[in-house]
């Protein structure tokens, strides 16, 4: 609702162990900052509830880590999945698993939704002819609410630029997938993520953490 929002991990990585998820934290805002043009993006833990006892024990660990670790963002906390479509955060960090889950989740209430939206419009005279005269605002919403727009996941972390489109996407979608790709080299993204990775490892309060984990 507030604009866009980046999520990750999307499928890439199934099990994340804390230091994972503080690491996408980590990726996740600084192309927040360097792509989007976030200023301060927030981040947040996808959990199945906001309260600090909610999810299981690698979920506590990075909210833990996070909360004590200098980001180049600011740590929200915990969020549900229905703060993703709210706009709650600026960056979504979860598990490879559950993130593909949501993922898959919204592609098919968006089918779902648009299904639904013709049916509506075409089941009787009148609503045929109210669809004809909202047709402006329709043709808009679909644009905004077109995946092609939107194509082209990066895999973040590696040192080089990969982006991958979706099977299913046509010219549209990948060329703005290979626009997702140009933007990351412009923006100089890989040399941003080196130095706030090496920002990150290098703090004690992020040592201490891993090892306090680590004796636990």
């Amino acid at each position: 609702m507030r604009g866009e929002t980046t999520v990750l991990d999307l499928g890439a990585n199934i099990v994340c162990d804390a230091e994972i998820l503080v690491q996408f934290a980590v990726l996740g805002t600084v192309y927040a900052r360097v792509v989007r043009g976030v200023q301060n993006p927030s981040i947040g833990l996808l959990n199945i509830g906001s309260e600090e006892m909610k999810g299981h024990d690698q979920l506590r660990a990075a909210a833990a880590i996070l909360s004590d670790v200098e980001l180049p963002g600011r740590y929200h906390g915990f969020i549900e999945g229905n703060d993703i479509p709210y706009g709650t955060v600026d960056v979504v960090v979860t598990d490879g698993f559950t993130g593909n889950v949501t993922l898959k989740v919204v592609e098919g209430v968006s089918k779902l939704f648009s299904q639904f939206t013709r049916e509506a419009l075409g089941s009787t005279l009148l609503s045929r002819l109210g669809a004809i005269l909202a047709y402006p605002a329709l043709k808009k919403l679909k644009k905004r609410m077109d995946a092609r727009h939107y194509n082209g996941g990066m895999f973040l972390g590696l040192n080089g630029i990969c982006v991958k489109s979706h099977g299913g996407s046509d010219e549209i979608g990948y060329a703005n997938a290979i626009k997702v790709a140009a933007n990351l080299v412009e923006h100089g993204f890989n040399k941003r993520v080196a130095h706030e990775i090496e920002h990150l490892m290098n703090q004690e309060s992020f040592i201490s953490s891993l090892t306090a984990q680590t004796n636990t």
